[in-house]
């Protein structure tokens, strides 16, 4: 089997030099391309560059940097080695990321005059967050410190120290000169003083997990092609395992389990399908399948559908994540809409310690709760990315996957609607939406909203209130007021509404909603059809109209926990509508949201987001 090597260090650490000089040791450089280096280098007046053996880009030559992830193959020993050339530049850690996240050795290159970087700590984060298996040292550069068996204990000293808090386990530390080839493959009598193996004998010593194709099957639907005899192939790869027709399999998320019954590919059809290939399946039974779906073996335990799950994130914008945001995440093919619903931990990777959030976050590791828009498949330490507006924001892998309703994936079959959501906008002419009050307690938001329902009904349109004490009278009369009980409150009100929304009804669900996770989490719900509507009005205007007594209550004592008083209130930072009824009249604050709604509800773009 192929050893997939991934090396990476900070910039100028010698990573891609360690790399050429390991092909010119091997005898893996392409016939004249060693002379091709020694003359180019000659040109540009520099010592022997093994790096333009890698660094093929004239930008990267002209840099001296390595920007996009290179993978070259060396021959050593009777066995093929995978060398990945990842970029040690903070700006290019996107790449990084993506060139180890297959890998089963990192090769992390430390310069021994410069000793351990900021960049350093970095990567073995990211080592540690894309779960490579086996971690290599090379100090680099020994030949150009005075004390050099001095200077590699302590440089070993530091990294095991930095791995250790990683918690990545260590395989080897070697010193080198890459330029000159100092154990990398012959070992060097420079370094008489260490004793230990180069760096191709520990290369050559390890071996690749269990082969992919001798693993539980696992096949990504990346697409389905329908044709006019309603035949359906489902093309994907075999990530791993071997898929045959016949098979019994199940599909998740929806749980749905049936037979292959042929497989598709170019030249010749019907042989079983391995890891590695890509290829299309037919299946027996007409389910229900779309991109992003993973087909199991039946009597495998099956992948978990999940809509909420805790991931840990290498954050990679200047922009910090946020509480109530909403992002799309992708994880195997499957791409959906997450809203973040907590943030756990701040990891600052320039001390590998936890921190409070700041606005500086570039860098740094979140551990984020995410609620998904929908149920995927997904399972944990499944590798994943995020995205802003189309732009990668963080990558890193799920550290927790909640069973969808508590349950097993493979106990739950989803019913699919013969109805889509964007045929009930067709038909209505406006679109179902969530429009979420949130304030105060007294702030106005039951008035506003059933006035809101009063008028929008009066238009013609579907249009129901959720009221937060109305709910809690039938629905929710099991729960009391502690924190855990008034988050399952808020999560019925929202999967409800979200439920009316897909019907095709304007629903106002009108709650305190005091936590900012809770309202993320009904925004996740709603599927994109969430728009939070924040009734703002202070403590003291709300104290003065206690309509219901609970204010006068709460100072006395007699309502413990109350919001305003006693208990938190987590003002919305980006609100869709601010509604001021601190001096504004109900018919102004009214006639704000109808206007809001309505155009939020019958705006051509919103329509036409929906497909029929």
């Amino acid at each position: 089997m192929d050893l997939r090597v991934a090396i990476t260090g900070h910039v100028d650490h010698g990573k891609s030099t360690l790399i050429g000089r390991l092909l010119y040791d091997t005898g893996s450089l392409a016939e004249g391309k060693a002379e091709e280096i020694l003359a180019s280098s000659e040109r540009r007046g520099l010592a022997v560059e093994w790096s333009f053996a890698v660094d093929a880009a004239q930008e990267e030559r002209d840099q001296a940097i390595t920007i996009e992830t290179t993978r070259v193959w060396m021959h050593y020993g009777g066995r093929r080695i995978v060398i990945i050339d990842t970029p040690g530049h903070r700006e290019f850690i996107k790449n990084m990321m993506s060139g180890a996240a297959d890998a089963d050795v990192g090769i992390l290159v430390i310069d021994a005059l410069e000793g351990i970087a900021d960049q350093t700590y970095r990567h073995a984060y990211l080592l540690r967050l894309l779960d490579v298996p086996e971690i290599i040292v090379v100090v680099n550069k020994i030949d150009s410190v005075p004390d050099a068996e001095q200077r590699f204990a302590q440089i070993s000293r530091d990294i095991r120290s930095v791995l250790e808090t990683a918690g990545k386990p260590l395989r080897a530390i070697v010193p080198v000169s890459a330029r000159d080839g100092d154990n990398v493959v012959n070992r060097s009598e420079r370094t008489a003083w260490y004793a230990g193996p180069t760096l191709i004998d520990v290369l050559v010593a390890l071996h690749p997990a269990a082969p992919l194709a001798d693993r539980a099957l696992r096949f990504d639907i990346a697409d389905v092609y329908r044709f006019s005899d309603d035949e359906r192939i489902s093309v994907g790869n075999v990530v791993a395992g071997t898929i045959a027709p016949g098979d019994r399999v199940r599909i998740a998320p929806s749980g749905a389990t049936t037979r292959v019954r042929g497989i598709k590919r170019f030249p010749e059809d019907g042989s079983p399908a391995r890891a590695g290939e890509a290829v299309g399946l037919t299946f027996e039974d007409p389910v229900f399948i779309d991109r992003g779906d993973v087909v199991t073996h039946a009597d495998q335990p099956g992948m978990l559908a999940t809509s909420a799950f805790d991931g840990v994130f290498f954050w990679l914008s200047a922009s910090p994540p946020r509480v109530g945001e909403t992002l799309q995440l992708k994880v195997g093919r499957a791409e959906v809409a997450v809203t973040i619903a907590g943030i756990d931990e701040t990891i600052d990777l320039g001390i590998l310690d936890k921190v409070q959030p700041d606005e500086s976050s570039r860098h740094t590791a979140f551990a984020l709760r995410l609620r998904a828009a929908r149920s995927v498949a997904a399972e944990a330490d499944a590798r994943c990315v995020l995205l802003r507006a189309g732009e990668v924001v963080g990558g890193g892998k799920l550290a927790h996957v909640e069973p969808a309703s508590g349950q097993r994936a493979d106990n739950l079959v989803l019913a699919g609607h013969l109805i889509s959501s964007g045929a009930r906008a067709h038909r209505n002419g406006y679109r179902g939406l969530v429009a979420w009050f949130t304030g105060l307690p007294g702030s106005g938001k039951s008035t506003i909203a059933m006035a809101v329902e009063r008028e929008l009904f009066a238009r013609g349109y579907f249009v129901y209130v959720l009221d937060g004490d109305n709910v809690r009278s039938g629905l929710n009369r099991d729960l009391r007021f502690s924190r855990e009980d008034r988050q399952e409150n808020i999560r019925r009100v929202g999967e409800v509404a979200a439920l009316f929304a897909d019907a095709g009804a304007i629903v106002i669900a009108s709650t305190i909603s005091p936590h900012a996770s809770d309202r993320a989490a009904a925004r996740a719900a709603a599927h994109g059809a969430f728009h939070e509507i924040y009734v703002r009005a202070s403590v003291e205007t709300c104290e003065s109209r206690d309509v219901k007594g609970h204010y006068a209550k709460a100072r006395a004592g007699d309502l413990p926990d109350f919001t305003g008083v006693s208990a938190p209130y987590e003002e919305p930072e980006h609100p869709e509508l601010l509604v001021d009824t601190n001096a504004s009249p109900v018919d102004t604050s009214v006639s704000a949201v109808v206007e809001y709604l309505v155009h939020a509800a019958t705006a051509k773009e919103a329509l036409l987001s929906y497909s029929i």
